[in-house]
């Protein structure tokens, strides 16, 4: 069951309604959403088709929660990837407590928005017509003329400027279910980002985990736009799963609706505890994969690396994809793997078994008496090598850390980056942090003076 298709409730038991907001392509629907929350949240840009999937944020009036939907352009009558979207947005209405229909005033009511009107009346659902692009009084005549469409007052707003959000807001709270009253946000189920460049297949996955199409799916690249939030149940547990944009580019070399859709991928990650890196099982590791392994590591999340596609790959491919592995995946040997098809369903089960190891291993602290009694063990195995003629001491060793495990080494002399590496590498195989990264720093002490390196 995903969270948007469900009614939600707080911590008190309330019902937290849900907002769906729908209308064609480029009418300002994320912009509008972006005034609501309060935050740059929906991705924008000055084209039409930005928002494909149905994507829910939390949002607060006046001191009460709901659930605000994002949907991308609806037209009733569309073909190939933009009925998809449609179908989204309809998707969005059925399990909605209240439609916020959004009109552009510049271009008036569209044969599109008679369509959509019509539907929204058969389907029963209240309903609040918001007018957007009224930026100043000129405009709220062309607002008025919307009354037409038989779905009630019109209410003029510009999501750019917040011009007549707040009576928006005070119609679509009056027409919605009790809202609870903000509260403290609580622990829920594990957050899992759900990661790889563009076209590996992470919203096919997704949508196999949930058992329906929660993610607009296509051959083109670069479908997904927002992350997309859905609650899974898998292995008996349920997760958190965000779908992200593939990622071409690090954000800072991104530009337009890449650069905040990477954004927003990185938020994500940042957000989430462990990261699923899905990679195409049929085509060779690239440049791009490891990039976004980088942008996974570097963030300190729990990994799981996912190989797509296993039923394109024969034994051929199999023999070249475990050399490719050996070499390309040196830096995430540790990380637990598993081979799924989103489009068959095998071994998708299999994921929360390597999930919960990762995360084990992120949350595991070792006590500071076992873990000096071990690092005594191993040094005396294996001292570390010297520097011009002087041979550093490890004096003692502490857990600073978890969420990813930082360790930290109080020393006499410089460590080698060779022998970090290595104490690493016990600390892996002795301690089984199988899909953590894990942090090791240098504390260096010596004739009183005392530095980190």
């Amino acid at each position: 069951m995903t969270e948007q298709d469900a009614t939600q409730t707080d911590e008190t038991g309330l019902a937290i309604p849900v907002v769906a907001v729908v209308g064609r392509p480029n009418v300002g629907k994320s912009t509008l959403v972006n005034r609501i929350l309060g935050r740059r949240e929906a991705v924008v840009q000055d084209v039409a088709g930005v928002t494909r999937d149905r994507v829910a944020y939390d949002a607060n009036w006046g001191g009460r929660q709901f659930t605000l939907v994002d949907t991308g352009g609806w037209e009733p009558d569309a073909q190939g990837l933009q009925a998809m979207v449609s179908r989204q947005a309809e998707q969005a209405v059925v399990t909605a407590d209240l439609v916020l229909f959004v009109v552009d005033s510049r271009t008036g009511a569209t044969e599109t928005d008679l369509l959509v009107a019509r539907t929204l009346r058969r389907a029963k659902k209240p309903v609040v017509l918001a007018v957007t692009k009224v930026d100043d009084e000129r405009g709220e005549s062309d607002a008025a003329e919307l009354w037409s469409l038989g779905l009630g007052e019109p209410y003029p707003v510009s999501g750019l400027h917040g011009r007549g959000s707040g009576d928006l807001l005070d119609a679509v709270l009056a027409l919605l279910p009790t809202a609870p009253m903000e509260a403290d946000p609580v622990d829920g189920p594990r957050r899992v980002a759900l990661v790889g460049r563009p076209n590996v297949g992470k919203s096919s996955l997704l949508n196999r985990l949930t058992g329906e199409e929660r993610s607009v799916v296509d051959s083109v690249a670069g479908t997904t736009v927002d992350p997309v939030d859905s609650l899974v149940e898998l292995g008996g547990q349920t997760w958190r799963f965000v779908d992200t944009a593939g990622l071409r580019k690090r954000v800072n070399t991104a530009s337009g609706m890449e650069y905040y859709a990477s954004l927003r991928t990185a938020s994500a990650i940042e957000a989430a505890e462990v990261a699923v890196v899905l990679l195409d099982s049929s085509e060779v590791i690239s440049e791009q994969d490891q990039r976004v392994i980088s942008t996974v590591i570097e963030s300190g999340r729990a990994v799981v690396v996912a190989f797509n596609k296993w039923d394109l790959v024969d034994e051929e491919r199999r023999e070249y994809l475990d050399r490719e592995i050996d070499w390309e995946l040196q830096r995430v040997q540790w990380a637990p793997r598993v081979n799924v098809s989103a489009k068959t369903g095998r071994a998708v089960d299999k994921l929360a078994v390597a999930l919960r190891l990762a995360l084990e291993s992120w949350d595991r602290r070792i006590p500071t008496g076992r873990l000096n009694s071990w690092l005594t063990e191993v040094v005396a195995a294996t001292p570390p090598p010297g520097r011009g003629g002087k041979h550093p001491r490890i004096l003692f060793a502490t857990q600073a850390d978890t969420r990813p495990p930082r360790f930290v080494l109080f020393t006499t002399g410089f460590l080698e980056g060779g022998y970090r590496r290595f104490i690493e590498r016990k600390l892996r195989e002795d301690f089984e942090f199988e899909g953590s990264p894990i942090e090791i720093s240098v504390r260096v002490r010596e004739r009183g003076i005392r530095g980190e390196r």
